[in-house]
This record gives structure tokens, C-alpha cells and sequence, in this order.
């Protein structure tokens, strides 16, 4: 008895040491802070809010500078984006050091989906519903963009996004806000690693706060008009769950919300982010859009802007020019209180001290460090892995994937095959002294693959855009000769990212015309699309043989294209958003309500809610993919069918590998409640688990449904479970439902 008084007491002292130690370094930290602020001008405190483009690249409209070298010797910018290297980032941090107070710069720069080591475009990591693989490619990231002289990266992306149309729906995580804040959560981990101011991470910039996704029109940059309830429910969470995981920064968005543009709305900004949600990091605006506020019809002029901005919580400008141009005479006009741009300023400098720049500003800037890291081989095993993961089996008639690594002929077609950089897809990096040899085209990840006795065969047949066909006829004399047709179309790299809307969303030019003419030659062709969007493309959807949706995969695309297609890798993706069959559909998204006439298939159109001419289905629907191999579904047991708000439902499935291949599978779980004061979708998501089984294997697996996957957003905006009746479904997808279930919440 007296040994385990002494070790509680041990305990005691050990945690209230730790919490003392913990308050005195952050305290210490804050002290700091305030001893550089006290320091400060008002000119000083107002450079580091803003922030310029290097003169490398831009990412938006330029500002042009005769005197950047000169403003930074004055402490007038506190960071500086698009900066590469360790060389480039090492001159420019020593202009600082030249400054006054030798406030250290910060480097960020848009690393989405990889720095050298390009990964899948984040819409295709999605569809891998692998949240370890998505964190490992962060971090890869982050490992290689810190060694190159970068503190701080305007990612992830979270906006949930409906609208294919929408050219940035490739850096995000699709339409479900449950999938879409996990997603989140890994790749803030990822960036961030263990700790901010280790040398391999980097800090995090969730964007675009808030509602981007849903620009009206699918037209960037565009207005968005939601209701409290949709913004909370569907739109915030992801934003919520990326803060959760210790997000460093935050930028808002170009969007107007219900009238107010998000730079100077103090709603998302100061009441939720810093208020509600109690966020400790900085808000930076993205590209311009402080100033863009006049474009809105917000503001008149820079010196309104820079008012709204301040006063709504945005904390750095981007490339706008009007804190720079406004705040000091806002100050003296009475028109802010200095208290706004001191809150700013701290926010700032914390993150530097976090870093560990104030101590070595050069600490991210060695060289030899940067060229073990971007050499490191781990990395492109880690990118062939994810990209592997990341593709989509959407069809495979008569099974005839995968290939035998022994079959004689394979004729491999189209624009695509042999193109390098088309791979990395849109926000890749440029990366100082490399060039695109490293990155392993689809033809050559063949090449590898295939034994010494295929004979592979290859025909361009026709460009991406345009009408010309005179390639056909090679194409079609190729197939011919050939066992096997695979033709590799699509996007080109830059037809979907920033600025990317599209408005006819099929495979553009004759490239389906080229298909049409390969099928033909009676032989059996695979197609592989590479895209950064869904497409619509019903002719090839109907009358391929097989299909992969490949998105853009980055620098090991052909290697990992080539472990799909030969069997090393069985794919297992599902797809993050759903496919519509026509632009008409759009937008078009699977966790819809069911009006007060619901059309339940194509066939019942008259009086319902429905097309007289379209079907009401996605060509794909959210969570949809297949396998080599095939599952079964059985013994769903709920360990109760009534429940009080405070208990906990355990659900167990079997799921059987009932095929001949080894494969992974996404089991995905279901709710809908059936009965609520607010309407209530026809299912969301609310667990998945993505399992490996052998072939002939059997697991069962267990998910746990509690209060908070049975609440939503009511009209008052409070977070309740209201009694009622619940539908569990677990299946394949969200249409593909195996096994299903029900349930009461009781008081």
C-alpha cells in the first residue's frame, strides 16, 4: 500500500513537472514575442503582414517591384512565396538579416502533391481512401520541400467540392466532408510532422476558408450563396478537422459568401476560426484578394480593403500591396485600433520563433542536406506505391485485366503514352536544376514490366485537342499486329487546376473517335484516363473493354500504371466524388435529400423529381470502384437495436475474398436517418475501413456508431441527435450496398 502512495505521488510530480515545464517554454515563447514586438515600428510591424512574390514565378497577376531588395533591408516584407532552393532562399535571408531588427523571412510556396517527388494530384490520392499512404506523401513532401529551403506550404486544400466543372476540384478530396476531414487530418500530419521547427517538416495552410468548393456555376473565383446549416455541416468540417490536427495557418478564400467576400468576413474569420474554434495561427489572404474586394463591389478603394481585411482577422496579405499602401494611415486616421495589427504581427512571429528562425534563419538553407534529400531513391518507391493505390478499376469485361507479363503483342496508343512531364498534372514544382528525366513515363513503366518476349508496339493516332485524324491509320495498323490495345487519353496537365473551369467536361478533341476506331479491329482495348476532374465519357464508359481511371499520378505514373495493369497491384481505389453522365446532372453528389416526390429509378420520371431526358444517376457514383478480385458481404450483427445517447453500437460484417486474386477492400458504412426537424440526406458516410484479404479469406471487422455519428446541424445550428429511426448500410460503394440494418435512438 505504501509503495503505491509513493508512486502516485511520483506521478503526481512527474505530470504536474511536465505541465509546469510545457507552460514555462510556451510562456517563455509568448515573452519573446512581445519583446521583439515592443521593438517594432509601426512601418516594421506593418511589413511583416505582407507578403511579396519572388521574381522565380508567380502563381496569380504580378505586382512588379523596382525596390523588393530595398523594401526587405527596411523590415517592410515579413515572406516572401514562390522562392525555391536552398541557394535562392539562403540570398534572400540574408537581405533580411540586413534589416534593423533581422526579423527572419518566411518561404512558402503551393507543394500539393509533392516538391521533386511528384505524387498523385490530391484528387486521386483521395480515391485511395488510404489515410497512412496520404500522411506518407505529405510528409515525403514536406521532407524534401524543407530541405530545399521552404518553411511553410498553402496546403492542403479542403474545400469540399460538388462541381466538376470546377478546375480545383483536383486539389481537394471530392464531395463528402466525413472522408474529406480525415483527408485533412492526414496530410496536416504529414506536412507538419512531429513538431514545427524540425527540419523535415513544414507548416500546413488549409484553404480556401471557406465554401470555395461550392462557386456558383462551377466558375472560379465565383460567388457562393449556402445557408448557415449547409456551410456547417457540409463545408466547415473539413476546416475544423485540419485546426484539430494543429494546422500552423490558414488562407481565406476568393469567394464571396452570401455578399460578403471571405478576406473581410468577420464571421468566418473572427467569429469562427479565432472565435468559436479558438485558433492560435495566422490568416493569410490568397493571391490578391484583399485588393479584389473593390472588384467585388465590397469596398471602394485599397484603404477600405485593407480596413475590412484587418478588422475581419486577416493577418498577411498576398501580393495585394494594401496593407502596405493603408494600414499606417488607417492607424493615424482612427479608422483601426494598432491593437489589430499587434494581434497580427504576434501571430506571425510565433510561427517564425516555432520554426526556430529567430535562433538560425539559415537553419532550412543547407545545401548538402537539400541534395541527399531530393536524391533519396525511398521516395519514388513511397510515389509508386501511392499512385498504385490511387487508380481506379471503373470496368473490366471478361476479365481480361490484368495482363499476362508473357502475352506476345501489346500495340500502346494514344497522346499520352509517352509524355514525361503530362504525368506531375497540374501544381507541381518547379524544381531549380532538375529536369524531367527522373519522372517515368507510362511507355517506359511498360517497358520495365513486360518480359523479354513482348513485343510492345506504339502509335501516337492523334493530339490531345484539335480534329486531326491522320494518325488513325497507323493506330489501327498497330492494334491489329497487336494481342492487347491499351490507349492511354485524357486532359492535358493544365486543362483542370486554378483557373481551370471547364465547361464542356468530355475527353476533349478526337480522342474517342480514335477509340471507336481501335475497337474496330475486333481487338480488346484498355483505357487508361488521365485526368484531373471527372469526365464525362459514355461512349467509352459503354463500349471499352476496361477501364482505369488514372487522374494524373505524378513522377512514377508509368510504374505504378504498369503494377495495375499487370496484376502486381490490385487496384482498390474508390472514387471520391461521382460521375455524372452529362453536365446537365451537375451538380451531382450521392448524400442528397429526398424531396417530397422522389424519383427511385429512371423509370417513374413523371410527377417526380427527375429529367424527362437523363437519367438521375451518376455514369459512377461516389465510393464506386472495382477489383480483380471480388467480395461478399454477411453476418452483420449490431450489438443493439435500441440505444440511449450515451451508448455505443457496435457493428461487426464479414467480408469474404471470394475471388482468386489477393486484394484490399473499402468497406463502407451508412446512415441514414430516417425521420428529423431538418431534412436529412438519404445516407452519409460515417466510417469506412479499408482491409487486405487473400483470396478465399474472411475477416470480420467492427465499427462503433456513437451520438456523434447521429447528429447534425439544426435550425438553430446546435450539434443534436434527435430520436428517431436510423438505416445502417455497409457496402461497396455508395449505391453498392451489401448488407443493411436498423436502429433507434431513444431518450
Amino acid at each position: 500500500m505504501y509503495r503505491k502512495v509513493l508512486l502516485i505521488i511520483g506521478a503526481c510530480l512527474l505530470f504536474s513537472f511536465i505541465h509546469n515545464t510545457i507552460s514555462a517554454q510556451k510562456k517563455s515563447l509568448a515573452q519573446k514575442v512581445d519583446s521583439v514586438l515592443r521593438l517594432m515600428t509601426l512601418e516594421e510591424k506593418i511589413g511583416q503582414l505582407n507578403q511579396y512574390n519572388d521574381d522565380q514565378s508567380a502563381t496569380g497577376p504580378v505586382t512588379l517591384d523596382n525596390d523588393k531588395i530595398g523594401q526587405i533591408k527596411r523590415g517592410q516584407v515579413g515572406s516572401l512565396l514562390n522562392c525555391v532552393g536552398v541557394a535562392r532562399t539562403r540570398n534572400w535571408q540574408k537581405v533580411a538579416m540586413q534589416s534593423r531588427l533581422k526579423i527572419p523571412l518566411l518561404f512558402g510556396q503551393d507543394v500539393i502533391h509533392g516538391y521533386k517527388t511528384t505524387f498523385p494530384i490530391p484528387l486521386g490520392e483521395a480515391a485511395s481512401w488510404d489515410l497512412e499512404a496520404i500522411q506518407q506523401s505529405a510528409r515525403v513532401a514536406a521532407t524534401e520541400a524543407s530541405a530545399s529551403g521552404l518553411h511553410w506550404t498553402f496546403a492542403p486544400m479542403v474545400d469540399i467540392a460538388r462541381d466538376p466543372r470546377w478546375g480545383r476540384v483536383m486539389e481537394g478530396a471530392g464531395e463528402d466532408p466525413y472522408l474529406g476531414s480525415l483527408i485533412a487530418t492526414a496530410r496536416v500530419k504529414g506536412f507538419q510532422g512531429n513538431h514545427l521547427g524540425d527540419l523535415n517538416s513544414v507548416m500546413a495552410c488549409v484553404k480556401h476558408f471557406a465554401a470555395y468548393g461550392a462557386a456558383i456555376g462551377g466558375r472560379d473565383y465565383n460567388s457562393v450563396d449556402m445557408s448557415d446549416r449547409l456551410l456547417w455541416e457540409v463545408y466547415l468540417p473539413p476546416f475544423k478537422a485540419a485546426l484539430d490536427a494543429g494546422a500552423a495557418t490558414f488562407m481565406n478564400s476568393f469567394n464571396d459568401l452570401n455578399g460578403v467576400p471571405a478576406t473581410g468576413n468577420s464571421y468566418l474569420q473572427r467569429t469562427i476560426l479565432k472565435g468559436k474554434w479558438g485558433f492560435k495561427g495566422f490568416v493569410v489572404s490568397d493571391w490578391g484578394s484583399i485588393g479584389e474586394m473593390i472588384n467585388h463591389g465590397n469596398v471602394k478603394d485599397g484603404y477600405e480593403a485593407a480596413q475590412s481585411a484587418i478588422t475581419a482577422g486577416c493577418d498577411m496579405d498576398m501580393e495585394s500591396r494594401n496593407y502596405k499602401n493603408n494600414l499606417a494611415k488607417l492607424v493615424v486616421d482612427k479608422k483601426i485600433n494598432i491593437a489589430l495589427i499587434n494581434d497580427a504581427v504576434k501571430r506571425i512571429l510565433l510561427k517564425k520563433f516555432e520554426l526556430g528562425l529567430f535562433d538560425d534563419p539559415f537553419s532550412y538553407s543547407n545545401e548538402a542536406r537539400e541534395k541527399a534529400v531530393l536524391n533519396n531513391p525511398e521516395h519514388a518507391k513511397i510515389a509508386r506505391s501511392v499512385a498504385a493505390k490511387s487508380i481506379v478499376l471503373l470496368k473490366n469485361d471478361n476479365n481480361v485485366l490484368p495482363l499476362s507479363k508473357n502475352i506476345n503483342t501489346i500495340a500502346f496508343i494514344g497522346p499520352l503514352v509517352k509524355s514525361l512531364k503530362q504525368n506531375k498534372g497540374f501544381w507541381d514544382v518547379e524544381v531549380p536544376g532538375v529536369d524531367s528525366d527522373y519522372i517515368v513515363s507510362q511507355w517506359q513503366g511498360l517497358k520495365n514490366k513486360v518480359g523479354a518476349n513482348t513485343n510492345l508496339l506504339y502509335a501516337k493516332g492523334c493530339e490531345i485537342e484539335g480534329t486531326n485524324k491522320s494518325g488513325f491509320a497507323e493506330a489501327i495498323a498497330v492494334a491489329k499486329q497487336a494481342d492487347v490495345v491499351i490507349l492511354s487519353i485524357g486532359e492535358r496537365r493544365d486543362m483542370t487546376g486554378e483557373a481551370k473551369s471547364r465547361s464542356n467536361i468530355s475527353i476533349p478533341g478526337v480522342q474517342e473517335d480514335l477509340l471507336k476506331a481501335l475497337l474496330a479491329t475486333g481487338k480488346p482495348v484498355v483505357v487508361l484516363i488521365n485526368s484531373g476532374r471527372p469526365l464525362v465519357f459514355n461512349y467509352t464508359a459503354d463500349h471499352a473493354t476496361a477501364i482505369l481511371y488514372t487522374w494524373w499520378l505524378g513522377s512514377e505514373a508509368g510504374n505504378a500504371i504498369a503494377d495495375v495493369l499487370f496484376g502486381d497491384v490490385n487496384p482498390s481505389a474508390k472514387l471520391p466524388m461521382s460521375f455524372p453522365v452529362s453536365v446537365g446532372q451537375i451538380p451531382i453528389y450521392y448524400s442528397h435529400f429526398n424531396t417530397g416526390r422522389p424519383a427511385l429509378n429512371d423509370a417513374n420520371r413523371i410527377y417526380n423529381s427527375s429529367y424527362n431526358d437523363l437519367s438521375i444517376f451518376p455514369k459512377y457514383e461516389f465510393g464506386y470502384g472495382k477489383s480483380y478480385t471480388s467480395f461478399e458481404y454477411s453476418k452483420l450483427q449490431l450489438s443493439m437495436k435500441k440505444i440511449k445517447q450515451t451508448d455505443t453500437i457496435e457493428v461487426s460484417v464479414t467480408i469474404t475474398n471470394s475471388g482468386k486474386y489477393d486484394g484490399d477492400e473499402v468497406v463502407q458504412l451508412y446512415l441514414r436517418d430516417r425521420v428529423g426537424s431538418i431534412v436529412r440526406p438519404i445516407k452519409e458516410l460515417k466510417d469506412f475501413k479499408k482491409i487486405f484479404l487473400k483470396a478465399g479469406e474472411s475477416k470480420t471487422i467492427q465499427f462503433r456508431i456513437d451520438k456523434q455519428k447521429l447528429s447534425f446541424y439544426n435550425q438553430q445550428l446546435k450539434w443534436v441527435a434527435e430520436p428517431g429511426d436510423f438505416d445502417l448500410m455497409i457496402g461497396s460503394s455508395s449505391r453498392d450496398i451489401r448488407v443493411k440494418d436498423s436502429f433507434e435512438l431513444v431518450n
